[in-house]
């Protein structure tokens, strides 16, 4: 069988091989860097795609052919033909484009628009750490909806400006790509604060592990603030490098205990600050308890029953997203169940029956009904639902609930619940 890449054929044979019926010989023709420009484009109209794969790779093909290939139906043609104009890019940075170099920028910018991801994605990877690449494409594939395509971009181009960064995060994108961002190397100090603005449990566990984001002492007390609420950033804030004093005590007073022991252990952090973080743990083990006969608000606390409770903090006011979250916190699973029953108007073996299913969507449904948000909806189904990270249902832009509210009131129906 002849091979497509055999050695350089005269231009009779290389003709008569280029209208043979056996697609092998075509196909030698179309892959030979020899092979003369209007044979190439003859074949670029080839009925086999396989030959039409050949001349989108082969560098020789005249512009004017790959212009031909942008529009060819197969999705394989078009991501070689990707491989090979992308890498291009920096010849077209030039002040002055000759007529090749116009052709070849045109047929960069219909490959950065094609409507197969695939493709896009091969001009991403491309182009995504060249310094030359165009300007105006590196934006257009910064803001693509298909993570594939945007990520790479995001998290590596030279090119997007701290303006640029600022702006994709202010359009709410999806988790991903506010991810991708979080992990940029050297992240400046604006931008860090932009990422923690968002509250994206996966965005901000990736800022505050990568260690050369340059994040202001401000933005980590915001970061601390919050993160009781979300266990996935614990970890990495106690190993978080050059952590402030002031951050370390603040941890120890709610992160787990092998945590604690890490705070502990940080060979960095003065040993004032880790015998304040020792003082902080001691502050979280229970008070000795009182004299005989006199017993205290919490006592009387601890000995009511969940739903007592749940319904107590509610009338006054004060069953809210952080009551229950603390509950969360400290493991007091009886209060959480209580106040979801409390908050959705469902009966406690309703609520208790839904969280035992460990359905990332019923629970989701659930938590709706209670009119919970949904990035703490996310911390009822890893920590009370127990359902695996892998499973759970993440907010939509950000904030959004991932489902409509008809698949929701479904949802609930499906439990024998009234939406």
């Amino acid at each position: 069988m002849i091979t497509p890449h055999d050695g350089a054929l005269d231009y009779d044979t290389a003709k008569r091989l280029a209208v043979s019926a056996d697609p092998g010989e075509r196909r030698r023709v179309a892959g030979s860097a020899a092979t003369r420009p209007e044979l190439l484009y003859f074949l670029a109209n080839d009925r086999s795609a396989e030959v039409r794969r050949e001349i989108a790779r082969n560098r020789a093909t005249p512009r004017q052919a790959d212009l031909l290939l942008v529009k060819d139906p197969d999705e394989e043609v078009r991501g070689s033909l990707a491989a090979k104009i992308a890498a291009l890019a920096p010849t077209l940075a030039a002040a002055q484009l000759g007529q090749i170099e116009r052709m070849t920028l045109e047929v960069l910018e219909a490959l950065a628009r094609d409507q197969a991801t695939a493709v896009r994605q091969v001009v991403a990877e491309t182009l995504k750490q060249q310094a030359d690449a165009p300007p105006h494409i590196i934006q257009q594939l910064a803001r693509d909806l298909e993570l594939s395509v945007s990520g790479p971009v995001l998290r590596h181009s030279p090119l997007l400006t701290d303006q640029d960064l600022l702006e994709i995060i202010a359009g709410r994108p999806l988790d991903g790509q506010l991810v991708a961002i979080a992990e940029r190397a050297g992240l400046s100090a604006a931008v860090c604060a932009a990422v923690a603005s968002t509250e994206s449990e996966a965005a901000v566990a990736s800022l505050l592990g990568n260690e050369s984001a340059q994040i202001r002492e401000e933005t980590l007390d915001r970061i601390i603030e919050m993160a009781p609420r979300h266990e996935p950033w614990h970890g990495p804030l106690v190993r978080r490098p050059h952590l402030p004093a002031g951050a370390a005590v603040r941890l120890a007073g709610f992160v787990a205990e092998q945590l604690v022991r890490v705070l502990e252990s940080r060979p960095d952090l003065p040993l004032t600050v880790r015998s304040a973080v020792a003082e902080a743990v001691k502050a979280r083990l229970p008070a000795d308890p009182p004299d005989i006969g006199i017993e205290t608000a919490a006592d009387e606390a601890s000995k009511e029953r969940p739903m007592d409770r749940a319904r107590r903090l509610q009338a006054e006011g004060t069953l809210d997203e952080d009551a229950v979250s603390a509950a969360l916190t400290r493991g007091d699973r009886g209060l959480v169940l209580a106040a979801l029953a409390v908050l959705s108007g469902y009966g406690l073996e309703d609520v208790d029956r839904v969280v035992a299913g460990q359905s990332p969507r019923g629970v989701t449904a659930l938590c709706w009904k209670a009119g919970l948000s949904m990035r703490f909806c996310r911390q009822v189904q890893l920590r009370l639902a127990t359902i695996p990270p892998t499973a759970v249902l993440n907010a939509r832009n950000g904030t959004d609930y991932p489902m409509t509210e008809t698949e929701l009131k479904w949802q609930l129906e499906f439990f024998g619940l009234k939406a």
